[in-house]
């Protein structure tokens, strides 16, 4: 994961942008996603 995701106050469009990339991107899995930020998967498929 990225510097600027590690701690994520507000979700932004730029970091939610970021993060889809990074899961695109191969950088993370959409999984460690849901995990390392808890999020539902339906919020980021969003």
């Amino acid at each position: 994961m990225s510097d600027t995701m590690t701690a994520v106050k507000r979700w932004t469009a730029k970091r939610k942008s970021a993060l889809v990339v990074e899961i695109i991107q191969g950088e993370t899995t959409f999984t460690e996603a849901s995990r390392t930020y808890d999020l539902a998967p339906s919020e980021i498929e969003t």
